[in-house]
């Protein structure tokens, strides 16, 4: 696991490790300096010119440190800078003065044309950007950009990205690496952000263990270090042991998602897979996954909401160990009553995803039945439908919009994007690392509600199944791409790229 943090926060680690526990300011300085340097000499010949701009802050002091060390090692450096030479941070000016007194060649602004530049490191504004960019600097950045350096390092974050949602503040500077020092900030692991970064590099500069305990951070994301998270599997065990997975899925003519679903929950360990579906559905679904128990009804009898239909369906809630509740389900007049029923009689871990989040949204008071037991999967248009809010605003508040919706009912809200969010009902906040484009196929979501069902039958707490479950997904679908590239993923091939990854996980 790897904390994330946002910008106030990261100053505040800052501080603490300053005033606190006394390492000075110069001596952070110096080793995030010598990071930058370490990785820029990998990206530039001594005989190619390098370009260091920076403001007039912190983040520019980081940024002239590191252009003196390259210009002591023989490097053609210019410093651009983007304020005056008299203002800034003491840091600043003391760092100013000693790449002077060794040689650098400083330039004020960039009224003069420099030519090009082999490599740029942008150290103009760091964590601390919080408006939009205006006047002089937004002039210097235009021309940097129009210079198109050949490589880009930038200090901490991208010039113009803010530290806690990744938006652009009014223009940025696009990085083919960054250069981040002691935790990765938010804004760099979302869109816009997380394209404008490049490759991040987390570097360790000092910052005490305890420094983060005083900041107290509550995002975070996974790495495969954490698959030790997975329940082992016991030798002495049945399918029982391994949890009860029902699927209250599919509709006539949409039968690809309950069986996604229950494929991807078999392929994650569940020990068993009902399907509570419609009769249509049984000979496919018996065909496509004979290891399913299929339990069907027929529409008209959910329709006319006869009580041998609600005892079936009640019967089936207290089977099960998990529920899913709406992969293909539809719109039909029964679908309401059907997710209510569910709501009401189960006591078990419910992911809730497509119909019956459409159910929701569009009967809002069947939100009373919400318990700290329901996990939500909505991708951005079903959360602007539970919301009333606009897939545009939800897109620049992704982390604000799933924890805000998250503490208003008790729930874990799993929001649905090129990086996915997780708002667990513990508090924490996950964002996810893993995953990428080829996975942007029908059914892939109904896959992620197997994943997450599989690893809560095998006894995982929610929270930790849903960070956990969200990483799977993604991982599945990092592997595949590697195998076939981006274009040709199938939604099943990430069930079955799952159940290759738990392989190795168990392979001695």
């Amino acid at each position: 696991m790897r904390y994330l943090v946002t910008g106030e926060q990261m100053k505040q680690v800052d501080q603490y490790t300053i005033k606190q526990i006394g390492i000075p300011s110069l001596v952070l300085m110096e080793r995030a300096a010598l990071a930058v340097f370490k990785e820029a000499v990998n990206h530039v010949k001594q005989t190619e010119p390098v370009w260091v701009l920076c403001g007039s802050g912190n983040n520019g002091a980081d940024g002239i440190a590191a252009a003196r060390m390259l210009h002591l090692s023989g490097y053609h450096v210019l410093v651009i800078l983007a304020g005056k030479k008299d203002k800034g941070s003491s840091e600043y000016l003391t760092q100013l003065s000693i790449a002077e007194k060794t040689g650098v060649k400083v330039m004020e602004g960039m009224e003069e044309n420099p030519g090009t530049c082999n490599l740029l490191i942008d150290a103009l504004f760091g964590v601390g950007l919080d408006r939009e960019i205006l006047g002089t600097h937004l002039e210097i950045m235009k021309s940097i950009i129009s210079c198109k350096p050949e490589f880009t390092i930038a200090v901490d974050i991208p010039s113009g990205i803010h530290s806690n949602t990744g938006q652009i503040m009014g223009t940025a500077i696009p990085a083919d690496i960054t250069v981040t020092f002691g935790y990765e900030k938010l804004g760099t692991m979302l869109y816009p952000g997380k394209e404008y970064s490049g490759r991040v590099l987390v570097e360790d500069i000092g910052f005490p263990p305890e420094s983060m305990k005083n900041v107290k951070t509550e995002y975070f994301t996974l790495q495969e270090t954490d698959m030790t998270m997975i329940p082992s599997r016991p030798a002495y065990s049945n399918k029982g042991s391994f949890g009860k997975v029902l699927l209250v899925a599919g509709s006539r003519n949409m039968s690809g998602a309950a069986y996604l679903s229950a494929l991807s929950a078999y392929r994650t360990g569940a020990g068993l897979v009902r399907i509570f579906t419609v009769e249509e559905n049984r000979e496919i679904l018996q065909t496509l996954l004979p290891e399913a128990v299929i339990v069907s009804y027929r529409s008209a009898d959910a329709e006319r909401e006869t009580e041998s239909f609600e005892q079936l369906l009640i019967e089936q809630c207290e089977w099960a160990s998990v529920i899913v509740l709406g992969p293909g389900l539809g719109q039909g007049v029964y679908v309401k009553n059907l997710v209510e029923s569910v709501l009401v009689n189960a006591y078990v871990p419910v992911i809730v995803d497509a119909d019956g989040l459409n159910t929701i949204a569009s009967n809002p008071e069947l939100t009373s039945y919400y318990t700290e037991n329901i996990i939500i999967t909505p991708h951005l248009g079903e959360m602007a439908r539970l919301t009333g809010s606009s897939v545009d605003l939800i897109k620049k508040h992704l982390i604000q919009t799933a924890r805000e919706y998250a503490d208003r009912f008790g729930i874990t809200c799993i929001l649905k994007d090129a990086v996915t969010i997780a708002a667990l009902n513990d508090q924490r906040t996950y964002v996810n690392s893993s995953g990428n484009s080829s996975m942007a196929k029908a059914g892939a979501g109904d896959v992620l509600t197997g994943i997450l069902a599989g690893l809560l039958a095998m006894g995982m707490e929610g929270p930790d199944a849903a960070a956990l479950g969200v990483w799977l997904h993604g991982l599945a679908g990092d592997m595949r791409k590697k195998k076939y590239g981006d274009y040709s993923l199938l939604a099943r091939e990430l069930a079955d790229e799952t159940g290759i990854i738990l392989q190795e996980r168990t392979r001695e």
